[in-house]
């Protein structure tokens, strides 16, 4: 049985990890009064002073560190001091800031590491210590990321270059970027073809006209003239596209200089080495911190930062953005993923007119049609915007790369990503939706605004290493990154710490290694089972064709016409894909019960499992207020965020035909979000209901939703495999 000591040092560290600081101080005091050089009491003396630091007691935290600081064990002395720095500075801050309203976030913490590694622990509550953060002040003129404690980890002063790219995977880059230009031009063709075929539909039903014949052809080259016109003149068409409708302003170097100097000397560093002018610098008058590319060639790239990235990053933080630019520019798919950005903008516009349009309507007819012009344009920037999909998550992996190495600075580049990703939160809180600076110039930011959301509104209350445990360590996490514009952050930070310790440098995250993580095969075969009935219905056409062509050389049944036409294959993939999605169904809506439910209180920790899959479902009940887009704008229901006392997520809603309420008038007000939790790429909410503090709801029927789909999968494979008939007459 643990001692007296013993036992109140452990509950005092759960209180302290559970939040309770004046539990943990009742705890933690009585050991640490103690004058002996105990690992007890040492520990109790470090979660003291986090517990101080959590209550606003600077004073008594920063004496606390002085004692520390005599410890005869030096390990605890090194933490001390770096506490002691970090304290005074918080001090300082308040006194200038005239403020007693003083909140704190945790930070990953270096601070922690070196104790827990001195003194012995005797049970895992006492690791938990580790995962506890100093605090810092909050109310700063930037964002939330001045109240986190950074590391700072310092960067290379000398560097040997890193291993060159894999002759492979250049390889590989290279085919994903023709796949992405092949795959532009096809959507580009099949959405040109449709309303050509439709009309000349129209017009041979109609009396007295004929179909066109200009509509008949086939627009592959016109198209295709067109693309290649608009990858010559992508750099000013851009130009003109950013300066109309997104404020778009030329950057001079002495603007720059006055943010960052290191970035001017890295820019003029790398073009000089090659010989060619200068790249032209941009900015966007945006307060969320962006950056973008955009040319066909290395002399006529632009690179386009917003004022918020100025604003909220610090100097060599800048430099390594405009590094990871510098990095995009030399990729082979600099040219193709500028003209995506040419081709998508205007159909974006074009939504956000309609939209704009459709809010200003006051006859149902014309709020009718300018709702379905607006989700016909959202629809097609989505479907151009998805060819490049997979390329996108390439070039960022070679930039990180290219950015750490010309600016030996990794550590620099972390901390630049982690804080993009809180202001882009933050601005969203602010916005009280996703802006359409942020959704439109999404595929060539560093950072999505998607991943962004919970992560960088977590910061305040949640380490980054146990948030990214997920990222670290699912071993499938990037089956679930298919349809995302951004690798998983982690995998990303992942990556820049070890080329930080490739060069013997300690990293800004500290990630634990874990070399196993207990997932079940069994539950991702089940997230995934509506894909493997497709081809497990090509093994069940399979065994059809060969039964019944037995049956025919038996002269048993003569339905030759198996043989003769194809289609009924199509009929079996749409039934196996019914199969799956009624295998899965179960599992992945369960029945909510009230006494299973969690509360926001839980919700950062409900992230930090690396072992749950999206099937894998928490019930929740959240309190918050609905952030989103109002009006035309939202009517897919695309942009719906709960905004709770812990951080954003992303909600998930499917309506319900003849429902007289849309979440839409809700935006804005304190609602109750009753669903399940997932955790995947992007964490998110499946809504079950959506309540007002006076008793309205709104049912978003997921699971019927998923039974209505696959029976009509079902029906529809039924239909053709019973329809089918033979091409030979």
């Amino acid at each position: 049985m643990p001692s007296h000591p013993e036992s109140s040092l452990e509950a005092g560290l759960v209180a302290l990890k559970e939040g309770n600081y004046y539990a943990a101080i009742t705890q933690l005091e009585p050991i640490a009064s103690s004058q002996n050089q105990s690992n007890t009491c040492l520990q109790a003396k470090v979660g003291l002073v986090m517990a101080y630091a959590r209550t606003g007691e600077t004073s008594r935290a920063i004496a606390l560190c002085e004692n520390l600081i005599s410890s005869h064990n030096s390990q605890v002395q090194e933490w001390a001091k770096r506490a002691l720095e970090h304290l005074n500075k918080s001090q300082k801050r308040q006194r200038k800031a005239k403020s007693t309203e003083t909140g704190f976030v945790a930070f990953d913490n270096s601070l922690q590491k070196k104790p827990q590694e001195a003194i012995p622990e005797r049970n895992t509550h006492n690791r938990d210590i580790a995962n506890t953060g100093f605090l810092g002040l909050r109310g700063s003129k930037k964002t939330e990321t001045s109240s986190i404690y950074w590391r700072q980890a310092r960067r290379a002063k000398v560097w040997q270059p890193l291993r060159k790219q894999n002759f492979m995977l250049s390889i590989l880059s290279l085919l994903v970027t023709a796949g992405t230009f092949m795959s532009l031009f096809w959507v580009l063709q099949a959405i040109l073809k449709l309303p050509m075929g439709l009309i000349n539909l129209i017009l041979d039903k109609l009396p007295y006209l004929t179909p066109l014949p200009l509509l008949s052809g086939d627009p592959s080259s016109l198209i295709l003239g067109f693309l290649l016109v608009f990858i010559g003149l992508s750099p000013w068409l851009l130009d003109w596209l950013l300066a109309t409708f997104y404020g778009q302003q030329q950057l001079s170097k002495e603007v720059l200089h006055t943010h960052s100097r290191e970035a001017v000397r890295v820019i003029q560093r790398t073009y000089q080495q090659r010989h060619l002018p200068l790249v032209k610098l941009r900015i966007l008058p945006i307060a969320a911190p962006m950056m973008l590319t955009y040319g066909n060639l290395p002399r006529t790239a632009r690179i386009v930062v917003s004022q918020g990235l100025l604003d909220q990053l610090g100097d060599d933080e800048i430099a390594t953005i405009y590094a990871l630019g510098l990095g995009q520019i030399q990729r082979w798919d600099f040219f193709v993923m500028s003209l995506l950005l040419l081709v998508t903008l205007p159909f974006y516009e074009l939504y956000q007119r309609a939209a704009d349009w459709g809010n200003n309507c006051q006859q149902p007819i014309w709020r009718w049609t300018a709702t379905s012009l607006t989700c016909l344009c959202y629809g097609i920037w989505c479907l151009l915007t998805g060819t490049a999909l997979l390329n996108s998550r390439f070039r960022l992996d070679y930039s990180d790369r290219y950015a750490a190495e010309i600016t030996g600075n990794p550590n620099g580049l972390i901390r630049a990503l982690l804080k993009i990703a809180i202001g882009v939160a933050d601005d969203i809180k602010k916005q009280q939706h996703t802006s359409w600076e942020l959704e439109s110039l999404n595929i060539l930011a560093p950072v999505s605004y998607q991943q962004s959301l919970s992560l960088g509104s977590m910061a305040t209350h949640l380490p980054f290493e146990s948030f990214l445990m997920w990222e670290n360590f699912n071993p499938y996490r990037r089956w679930f990154t298919i349809n995302n514009s951004h690798p998983l952050i982690g995998d990303r930070i992942q990556r820049l710490c070890q080329i930080a310790s490739h060069w013997h440098l300690e990293t800004e995250v500290h990630l634990t290694s874990q070399e196993f993580c207990p997932v079940k095969p069994q539950s991702f075969l089940l997230q995934i089972s509506p894909w493997l009935g497709i081809p497990l219905g090509f093994v069940l056409a399979g065994l059809f064709w060969i039964i019944w062509q037995t049956a025919f050389a038996m002269h048993l049944l003569n339905l030759k016409w198996i043989y003769d036409d194809w289609s009924f294959v199509a009929g079996f993939l749409l039934i196996g894909f019914s199969i799956g999605t009624v295998m899965r169904i179960n599992t992945f809506f369960p029945d909510i019960k009230p006494l299973t439910l969690q509360t926001d209180y839980y919700l950062p920790n409900l992230l930090t499992d690396p072992t749950v899959l999206p099937i894998d479902s928490v019930s929740v009940r959240l309190v918050g207020k609905l952030l989103g887009r109002r009006g035309t704008s939202n009517s897919l229901a695309q942009d719906l965020i709960l905004e709770s006392n812990t951080g954003l997520v992303k909600l998930n809603h499917i309506p319900w035909l003849g429902q007289s309420i849309n979440p839409q008038e809700w935006i804005g007000r304190q609602i109750i979000v009753t669903g399940w939790l997932r955790r995947g790429a992007t964490p998110w909410i499946d809504i079950q209901t959506l309540e007002t503090q006076s008793g309205k709801t709104i049912n978003s029927p997921h699971p019927i939703w998923s039974t209505v789909l696959a029976v009509a999968a079902q029906a529809w494979g039924a239909y053709i495999v019973l329809t089918a008939q033979s091409v030979t007459g």
